[in-house]
């Protein structure tokens, strides 16, 4: 072959080569920045704990680990002369809003249920349900993006899609629970539930919403034979996508099944193993737990911890039927930790066995989640405006932290680096 034809035919092979693989190249390089942005864009994220402030309309944010030092506050209710001018204009949201302060909300209005913050760390979203709505509250401004108003006249409890895209809100008056677009507040669909929605969580592979409902628990028809008056209680899972129908669990039957006819069927705070095989969850009136098999469809377990003999066993003198309301799972699924509501205690109990720790004293513990590390449940006090840490491994308190007036829901979420606060605040 001639010397200028090899030349020429080498340097097509190299033009041909260059020519193939540059978009390659540049895919690859585009992907590298992308992952740093997405790496830069989580560095510049401080994980917290929101704290809402039920009676006060506020949220405190503190550290979710360590000393759980207070690093700012919201207030959750920038427009709550628009609101209540609103309410007041309209009989029928007058005497809702009206019910819910001397009801549910123990001569107070619900300022704030529960709340999640977006996935950028920009905004938290708030149900609110004396408001009868779900807000979405830009963090650095503190002022509000966006507005839900749920069906019906009081919203409830939410969760959050594991992708941090979706949140699911109860609105407990319609029996309809609403899966919003976390950013744009857009409903993406609903699904009807039993009596009075409560709970929402999504499965850890996001394709399942289970709801539980409490039916009416703010009535004074407490005994167990008057528990027909309650309503229609019952756990709902969903398919996350569709929102159709999957299963229906009515824990009347599973009770009755074991002997515990007298024992109500109001699912209340749920947990599941972190397999997902198990449901640990609390009923109304009942100072204890379950365990249910989802496999097998059964409870298999039950749990009954101690009474308090300082606190009376009328029913009727239970805060919305609750004895015990709060409970959560260590992340490597050896511990629980339970709020005894009306015992004034929390513990720590290990599952293998279900024996308790130490009983810790704690007024009117509302709620329990885990800390960021895993390492500490806490509590949120709401006879005391406190929220305190309990360490896994002892079962003893580490540390309490004043918030406002009477912290429920404690969520786990992200906010920006250097932020202290909303600009308006």
């Amino acid at each position: 072959m001639p010397a200028f034809r090899s030349r020429h035919l080498c340097a097509m092979a190299a033009a041909l080569v260059l020519t193939v693989t540059a978009p390659a190249a540049g895919s690859a390089i585009a992907a590298t920045e992308a992952a740093d942005s997405d790496t830069a864009a989580a560095a510049s994220l401080r994980e917290v704990m929101f704290v809402g402030n039920n009676w006060e309309g506020t949220a405190d944010v503190v550290k979710s680990t360590g000393d759980f030092a207070k690093i700012g506050r919201i207030n959750v209710v920038p427009d709550k002369a628009a609101r209540l001018a609103a309410i007041n204009a309209d009989p029928i949201k007058w005497i809702y809003f009206m019910a819910i302060r001397n009801g549910v909300g123990e001569g107070h209005d619900q300022l704030v249920d529960d709340m999640y913050s977006t996935p950028d760390g920009k905004s938290v979203v708030v149900s609110r349900p004396s408001f009868a709505d779900v807000v979405s509250i830009d963090l650095a401004t503190g002022a509000i993006n966006w507005r839900f108003p749920v069906s019906g006249y009081r919203s409830d409890h939410m969760a959050v899609s594991p992708d941090g895209t979706r949140v699911a809100v109860s609105a407990s008056i319609s029996n309809t629970v609403h899966v919003l677009n976390i950013n744009t507040g857009a409903q993406i669909g609903s699904f009807a539930t039993g009596d009075k929605p409560h709970e929402n969580i999504f499965t850890k592979d996001g394709k399942y919403i289970w709801n539980m409902s409490i039916g009416d628990v703010n009535t004074s028809q407490d005994a167990p034979w008057q528990d027909f008056t309650k309503g229609d209680r019952k756990i709902v899972v969903v398919d996350a996508a569709t929102f159709k129908q999957v299963k229906v669990i009515d824990m009347r039957d599973r009770l009755n099944a074991i002997g515990l006819t007298e024992y109500s069927d109001a699912v209340r705070p749920a947990a599941f193993s972190p397999d997902e095989s198990k449901l640990y969850f609390q009923v109304s009136f009942f100072n204890g737990f379950f365990e249910y098999d989802i496999a097998t469809d059964k409870i298999t377990r039950t749990k009954t911890l101690p009474k308090n003999p300082a606190t009376s066993d009328d029913r009727t003198t239970f805060v919305n039927d609750s004895r015990h309301h709060g409970i959560s799972m260590k992340p490597d699924g050896t511990k629980l930790c339970v709020a005894g509501t009306m015992d004034d205690y929390a513990t720590v109990v290990d599952r293998a066995t279900l024996q308790e720790g130490p009983l810790v004293p704690a007024s009117k513990p509302y709620w329990a989640t885990v800390s960021g590390d895993g390492k500490s449940c806490v509590i949120s006090e709401s006879g005391a405006d406190q929220i305190t840490a309990i360490d896994f491994a002892t079962g003893l308190k580490t540390v309490s932290v004043p918030v406002g007036d009477h912290p429920q829901r404690v969520r786990l979420g992200h906010v920006e680096a250097d932020w202290t606060g909303p600009a308006t605040n």
